[in-house]
């Protein structure tokens, strides 16, 4: 076991869940053999508070869950929130403007975030599968700039850019990010198929700052992370110890201490069996 390690943090999707949506037996009992230890588990990522508070659940977490790449760490067990940093209301209607021309070609959707509900222009087959993935009920709200026109008290936590298209998602996360400064615009991807856009402090590895550091007073050589994709970087970079999974893109991995197996093959309980149990 490495001995200093007193924080895992685990992100859901290609790392605690691949295809069937659900955290297998062999990952759950490394967990809780981890947590007899005295290390204390906590998950961080790009869902929506309410899509991943199962798997918090799940991994009997008793810390804050670090939602949306981080820009919303609520406890479930007080109510409290701890964090909550929206995207600036000029950056959300300036990128949905850009959007816009490519949303009627129908290239892409928009998917906007607020008060933990979706929100979209209308539910298509993209947004019907994203949904059912992540077990939660779309709001049809039609044009979304004139929804946050029409109340300014709505705060955008994060706005996300789904198509199939993924040329010109890259296209679209290279001008956006030539647009805008690292310190106006926090920008990713999760998985390929996604453009993902929030506060300049709303990354996992500054969530994981706040959770380690504020909340728990520990140093970054006693936190391990575990992701698979482009927004886990962050964290893979703070933590003492950052481990990625087997099927991250190349950079991902470069970015890690060590390379776990993929999510099919059980590559969270590989690596808390090679370093903490």
């Amino acid at each position: 076991m490495t001995a200093d390690i007193r924080l895992l943090v685990l992100d859901i999707d290609g790392t605690l869940a691949g295809e069937s949506n659900q955290i297998n037996a062999p990952v759950l009992e490394a967990i809780g053999q981890v947590q007899q230890r005295g290390v204390a588990v906590a998950i961080a990522t790009g869902r929506m508070y309410q899509s991943a508070l199962r798997f918090h659940q799940a991994v009997g977490s008793t810390l804050p869950l670090m939602a949306y790449q981080g820009a919303f760490i609520k406890d479930p067990h007080t109510d409290t929130l701890h964090r909550h940093t929206p995207l600036p209301r000029r950056l959300a209607l300036e990128i949905l403007a850009y959007l816009a021309p490519m949303e009627a070609r129908n290239d892409l959707s928009i998917h906007l975030y607020i008060d933990d509900q979706l929100h979209v222009r209308a539910v298509i087959d993209d947004t019907k599968a994203y949904a059912e993935r992540s077990g939660i009920e779309p709001i049809a709200a039609g044009d979304l700039a004139t929804l946050l026109v029409d109340d300014p008290t709505l705060e955008t936590t994060k706005l996300l850019t789904l198509s199939d298209q993924t040329d010109l998602l890259s296209d679209i996360l290279s001008h956006l990010g030539q647009r805008y400064p690292l310190d106006d615009l926090y920008l990713t991807r999760s998985v390929e198929y996604f453009v993902e856009a929030t506060h300049p402090q709303a990354n996992k590895g500054e969530a994981v700052r706040f959770v380690a550091e504020d909340l728990l007073g520990l140093k970054p050589d006693q936190v391990m992370t575990i992701g698979d994709n482009y927004n886990d970087l962050e964290m893979l970079r703070y933590a003492g110890l950052g481990v990625a999974m087997g099927d991250a893109p190349d950079p991902v991995k470069r970015g890690a201490d060590w390379v776990a197996p993929g999510v099919e093959a059980d590559g969270v309980a590989v690596a808390l069996r090679e370093f903490l149990l």
